[in-house]
């Protein structure tokens, strides 16, 4: 339909104009939104399974802190043995490990028993998957970094150990090599966490936003151990999601520390140099 306008000698028209198909509209509309969705859905589902891994490590740290606690003390009463102080940590932590409430045949006691049978000489034995493949976990479960003030005096023991001031103490720190295992969010947090340590830069696509690329690097100093950033670098390459939250407790000696529980500083494997 064509519209005419008679002015003076000369005759004006206008294309009718077809009004857009409420269809065709729809159409753009929702490709729109599924590009969007796209592109939001990683930093979505991260922040949902990463919200969920930074409780699991809140709870670790309180069992950690439990853990030094029970170490110190397993100490103090025990004249320093290593044994028993890393058995003590252990079985503090193994509840953020596995779940021992879940319905099963089993007790709540004997699956702890179980678990820590499968772990009782600090290391774990776990098989993850990841991306289909199998991975055989078999690092340290706890470090315990060990130091005694004042030092005893040479010999078997020290019989004065509580003899005047200041009397002999005993401090602990237990470094929980916290497993993550939230699906994605271990990969993520790990690759963030050797960027932030200055171990190893991520500059391949950012996992959070896939049209960008990623700059993580270091900022600066970090106040970790270089023997703690080495292995958690190590571990985390060959696909051990773990990090290393610490605890500290300081108990005094109930105990004389022999010697011989003191020949190395800290309890193997832990290094010395820590």
């Amino acid at each position: 339909m064509r519209v005419l306008w008679p002015l003076k000698h000369h005759v004006w028209w206008m294309p009718s104009v077809r009004p857009t198909s409420s269809s065709a509209r729809e159409t753009r509309e929702s490709g729109q939104a599924a590009v969007e969705a796209a592109l939001t859905l990683p930093l979505v589902l991260f922040m949902v399974l990463g919200t969920l891994q930074l409780f699991l490590m809140f709870n670790a740290r309180i069992l950690t802190q439990l853990a030094a606690y029970r170490a110190a003390r397993a100490g103090s009463v025990n004249h320093g043995n290593c044994t028993r102080m890393v058995d003590a940590a252990l079985l503090q932590v193994m509840p953020a490990i596995e779940s021992f409430m879940r319905p099963g045949p089993l007790s709540a006691g004997q699956k702890l028993a179980a678990a820590y049978a499968r772990r009782r000489f600090n290391a774990y034995n776990d098989q993850l998957s990841d991306g289909g493949k199998a991975i055989t976990v078999t690092g340290t479960v706890v470090w315990i970094v060990r130091d005694v003030g004042p030092r005893p005096s040479a010999g078997a023991q020290d019989d004065d150990f509580d003899m005047g001031l200041p009397v002999q103490r005993l401090e602990t720190q237990v470094i929980f090599w916290f497993p993550m295992r939230i699906p994605f969010a271990n990969w993520v947090m790990s690759k963030a966490l050797l960027a932030h340590y200055g171990v190893q830069n991520y500059t391949a696509v950012n996992p959070l936003m896939t049209p960008q690329t990623a700059g993580w690097s270091s900022k600066g100093a970090t106040s970790l151990n270089a023997a703690i950033i080495g292995e958690m670098a190590l571990r985390m390459n060959r696909g051990e999601f773990v990090f290393p939250i610490s605890a500290t407790y300081t108990m005094r000696m109930m105990t004389p520390l022999k010697s011989t529980n003191f020949i190395f500083k800290n309890c193997a494997p832990t290094p010395n140099s820590i």
